[in-house]
């Protein structure tokens, strides 16, 4: 936090998760001990007027202890909001989730009295199911979603996690369907190209390798 002040940031995110055995091997903590650590933080970002968000990995399963129960994580969303968390994001660390839980996870948080504005997802495209995930959380009403330009990402301790939902993927998938977004997917396709150059790795998202396509001629757009 002392950092992130000397460097003139205003607004933080921390990090927790839905099951003791994913935080300890992330972060090195029990759920109990992060909420603790985490709420002198939240209250300096508080004081200073800083936008504040708290994620919960392994909302959907964990790979330490499989499949996670929409309650859990739900009650850790809870207890990082009555902290002062703004915005709660829950996080499909390892890529296991599907459309139907998805539904089911928002729905119940709601009910828990989670406000929809305040729920955010992040999807890992371990198993292909993240742009069917973002389907199923836009029917629900969420509008936040993290991606990662190239796909690129990933987690040390989630075993056999692959990349994150790539951000070109998401802007196709958006523009196709007719959402407002605010992003450019040639653009985002050019700084995809840089990353995978910079990193020295092909793209794996799909919209990377094939690029967009213009519905007036069917034409495929080229890649940067």
């Amino acid at each position: 936090m002392s950092r992130a002040v000397a460097a003139g940031a205003d607004a933080l995110a921390i990090f927790t998760a839905a099951t003791d055995a994913f935080t300890k091997h992330n972060i090195g903590m029990t759920i109990a001990e992060s909420l603790s650590a985490a709420r002198p933080v939240l209250d300096e970002a508080a004081g200073l007027g800083w936008w504040r968000r708290a994620y919960v990995s392994t909302a959907f399963g964990c790979p330490y202890t499989g499949r996670v129960e929409p309650a859990a994580a739900i009650e850790v969303g809870l207890r990082l909001a009555a902290l002062g968390a703004e915005e709660i994001c829950f996080g499909d660390t390892i890529g296991v989730a599907v459309p139907d839980q998805v539904a089911e996870l928002t729905a119940r948080a709601l009910e828990a009295g989670l406000p929809r504005e305040r729920i955010a997802f992040h999807f890992h495209d371990t198993r292909g199911t993240a742009l069917a995930n973002v389907a199923a959380g836009l029917r629900a009403g969420i509008r936040t979603f993290d991606a990662s330009t190239g796909g690129t990402g990933g987690c040390p301790y989630a075993p056999g996690a692959a990349g994150n939902l790539a951000t070109e993927d998401l802007v196709y998938f958006l523009d196709a369907s007719g959402w407002s977004h605010g992003l450019r997917l040639a653009g985002i396709l050019e700084a995809a190209e840089f990353i995978s150059g910079v990193l020295g790795r092909p793209l794996g998202s799909k919209v990377g390798q094939a690029g967009g396509w213009d519905p007036a001629t069917g034409a495929a757009s080229p890649r940067p």
